[in-house]
């Protein structure tokens, strides 16, 4: 995922929309709810983002209107561990367990945006939670380093870490101009675009580490 992609949410539709509805239709129907996880699954990994071109087929085809932005901004806070599978952490070192809680705190924070960006004083005091968020994450990143083997892992993750606080910083900017144009939409998409960056570390780290 680029800046070049019109936005970030292509990519958590899956895992922050889709697997959520299938975690209730669980308790209805195991079997299907399984079949159709699975399949959507491997769908989405042979094919990454056609899990949104569904949900957007079938918008259009019922004529909805809805800021895919903010709406999934807005759901990231309700997803469960078992619905982010691939962006969670199964050692069961201190050092993974704590990147795993970062993450998800930083994401969490990101998500209360859409309802907290129109009261002035309560967004500037979230801003000040994603910094801090933003700061531990790092530092849990650089905890999990020391267990990535080789250089080239190492390398890797390392170049994730750069492209994490390359986005920070444009998170930031973004932050700014909205005070002076007031275009939120465009924090969401700098939000989403954070989101996305922080599973790709999880996902780098698992990638050389389980």
């Amino acid at each position: 995922m680029t800046m070049g992609d019109e936005t970030p949410v292509t990519s958590l539709i899956l895992p922050v929309l889709i697997r959520p509805i299938l975690s209730q239709l669980e308790k209805q129907d195991v079997s299907a709810s399984q079949t159709l996880r699975s399949a959507l699954t491997k769908a989405e990994a042979s094919y990454p983002g056609v899990t949104y071109d569904l949900v957007v087929g079938i918008m259009r085809k019922g004529d909805i209107a809805v800021n895919m932005n903010e709406s999934i901004l807005r759901l990231q806070g309700g997803v469960s561990d078992t619905d982010v599978v691939e962006y969670r952490l199964n050692r069961s070192e201190d050092a993974f367990q704590e990147l795993n809680k970062k993450s998800a705190s930083l994401k969490r924070i990101l998500s209360r945006i859409p309802d907290e960006i129109t009261d002035r004083k309560t967004f500037l005091e979230t801003i000040k939670e994603i910094a801090s968020a933003i700061k531990k994450l790092l530092d849990a990143v650089n905890e999990v380093s020391g267990f990535i083997p080789g250089s080239t892992g190492k390398q890797a993750l390392e170049q994730r870490k750069r492209e994490f606080v390359k986005f920070s910083k444009r998170f930031s900017n973004t932050l700014k101009e909205y005070f002076k144009e007031g275009h939120a939409n465009a924090v969401f998409v700098s939000a989403l675009y954070l989101i996305h960056q922080t599973n790709m570390i999880i996902a780098t780290v698992k990638s050389k580490c389980e």
